[in-house]
């Protein structure tokens, strides 16, 4: 990887060209300040930043358009011309032109990311509608990048301050969920939860509570028996081995009475179920960070807001966010590598690694 600890360079994809994404990519890099911590390369067009620059005639954006990643210009954000067609804008409008472009950006910028020429990636939002195309069969950026390298498994965590929340399931539907939900899934995803908290969150013994599937926990058993036969076992197992892996708990109770502020994570079995509750909290901005990766990639935590695109009206709060835990995940996923780099602090960390293996 490129990895400059002073100031990286952080690619932005584009997302969707007539949704909020370059709205709040240039409200957010019109501070200038930022570029005192990183070098950010944007994978779009001139002419795409330039419409949407002129939308509000109080953001000053200046930028430097290049070709060469390895020519930037540290003092300016840069905008890498992934291309030059008369590419129609029409902000608000759902078009199969504003999902290919999207998924041009996308794809360029991983591209650059394999090549370690970028230190992380921040992307915007992609519509489902419009990006099922032949060369992106996904249900959206997690799966994608989960290929892309090739990782066994990933995991979808929003969070916010302290509050972390996974899902064990992502974009299914709510009838596939309970096939979904097995031993193996959760061990998988508890397990990536564990490591991606010691790992890129620095915290050394995270207590991660997991929810039931079912309204109150399934009622022992009364309504339904995923707790009982698949989750409440799992943890059980986990438990008996002195992991810090506690529940199954009541959705609409654990949110409601504050429950999650004594834990490190919270594992959802399903997308709504668990945001839902972390939407309402985290009240807007929320990152969404994708576990399991050997790269750093975040995003805000909402969608393309078609309804308000075009009328500078987009709040840019989650997105700047997702730009500066990029870097904060970025400076401590390099602080715990320098650290097990240490021959002392690696045997301590490896000895605590191999008890957390064993609980799964």
């Amino acid at each position: 990887m490129h990895i400059n600890t002073e100031k990286p360079v952080i690619g932005i994809t584009t997302g969707d060209l007539n949704g909020i994404g370059t709205e709040v990519i240039i409200k957010t890099f019109s501070d200038n300040r930022i570029l005192d911590l990183c070098t950010p390369v944007i994978f779009t067009s001139n002419k795409v930043i330039n419409f949407y620059r002129k939308l509000s005639a109080e953001i000053t954006l200046n930028f430097t358009s290049t070709r060469d990643l390895t020519k930037l210009n540290p003092k300016q954000v840069n905008v890498f011309t992934c291309w030059e067609d008369d590419v129609p804008i029409q902000p608000g409008v759902l078009t199969d032109i504003g999902g290919k472009y999207a998924v041009r950006s996308l794809m360029v910028a991983t591209q650059c990311l394999k090549d370690g020429q970028l230190d992380a990636i921040v992307t915007a939002p992609i519509h489902k509608s419009n990006t099922n195309l032949p060369d992106f069969p996904y249900t959206g950026h997690t799966p994608f990048f989960k290929e892309k390298f090739g990782a066994k498994d990933v995991l979808m965590i929003l969070y916010s301050g302290a509050l972390r929340v996974a899902l064990a399931t992502e974009h299914i539907p709510i009838s596939k969920v309970s096939g979904a939900i097995t031993k193996e899934l959760l061990l998988n995803k508890i397990q990536i939860l564990k490591e991606t908290l010691i790992k890129d969150f620095g915290v050394d013994k995270p207590r991660i509570a997991v929810l039931g599937l079912n309204p109150h926990a399934g009622d022992d058993g009364q309504i339904g028996t995923e707790e009982q036969t698949i989750i409440r076992p799992l943890i059980e197992s986990y438990r008996q081995k002195d992991a810090m892996v506690f529940g199954p708990y009541s959705a609409d109770a654990f949110f409601a009475n504050g429950s999650y502020t004594q834990f490190d994570a919270v594992l959802a079995m399903y997308h709504d179920q668990g945001l839902v509750g972390f939407k309402t909290l985290a009240n807007g901005g929320g990152v969404n960070f994708t576990a399991g990766l050997p790269i750093i990639r975040t995003s805000p935590d909402h969608g393309t807001a078609f309804d308000i695109a075009g009328k500078d009206i987009a709040d840019p709060s989650s997105f700047r966010e997702a730009v500066f835990q990029a870097l904060d995940l970025l400076r401590q996923r390099n602080q715990y590598a320098d650290n097990t780099a240490n021959p002392m602090r690696r045997g301590k960390i490896e000895k605590e690694r191999s008890g957390a293996s064993d609980n799964s």
